[in-house]
């Protein structure tokens, strides 16, 4: 445990959890879709969905699909903002299987039709947990460098992606690997908890001139 755990985070109150956590949600999805969204569809479950409103868990999910940190004094007018930039906002309630119970799953589109589908939840002291994107399994807490790189499932990908991350002095806190079925869509989340020698834009392009590699999205920590 350190100092963030027991005093929790800078932010816009009443709530670690359904405020600073909920805007760190909003924000991941934000940077995964890397553009300026036009539409958000938030479904909200379990404790996040009985007191979202009172908690301003609303606020902070957008807050933070509009590239807003928690400590943000905007984040109490979010959804002024948001409609004052035509982002149409969609928020309903859900049972969602097997999930926590400040989760939420967020959809944001932007004006080309691109969309990213991000489930996650706020598990304290603003601390988050992702847990599925696009429906994938993954396991990313937004504190670290993440890379989430989509490829086919073929031998060898994980040996390149790993040797070239070393080769650039990476070192890596966390590893998640899933895919649909043996030989298709797969996905790697990889924490890196240390300087790397090269820019993102850089280390990206290297990854996906291996031809098994779909994409990959570097992601700087969440404050």
């Amino acid at each position: 445990m350190n100092v963030f755990d027991i005093l929790g985070p800078v932010m816009i109150g009443p709530s670690s959890s359904h405020t600073a956590g909920a805007a760190r949600l909003g924000l991941i999805t934000r940077r995964l879709l890397g553009t300026e969204p036009r539409s958000a569809e938030i479904v909200f479950h379990g404790s996040f969905a009985k007191t979202y409103k009172g908690h301003g868990t609303d606020k902070a999910v957008i807050a933070g699909i509009m590239d807003m940190t928690p400590d943000n004094p905007d984040l109490r007018h979010s959804m002024e903002i948001a409609a004052e930039r035509g982002i149409d906002i969609s928020i309903t309630t859900a049972e969602l299987e097997n999930a926590h119970p400040n989760t939420a799953r967020i959809t944001l589109t932007d004006e080309a039709g691109n969309s990213v589908t991000l489930q996650g939840s706020s598990i304290g002291g603003g601390n988050i947990r992702v847990d599925y994107i696009n429906g994938m399994p993954v396991s990313l807490s937004g504190q670290y460098l993440t890379l989430i790189v989509l490829h086919r499932d073929t031998p060898g990908v994980i040996a390149t992606v790993t040797e070239l991350l070393s080769a650039h002095g990476a070192n890596i806190c966390s590893f998640h690997l899933a895919r649909q079925e043996k030989g298709g869509v797969a996905v790697m989340t990889i924490e890196i908890d240390s300087k790397i020698d090269c820019e993102l834009p850089v280390l990206k392009e290297e990854l996906e001139q291996d031809p098994e590699i779909t994409t990959c999205t570097a992601m700087l920590p969440i404050s």
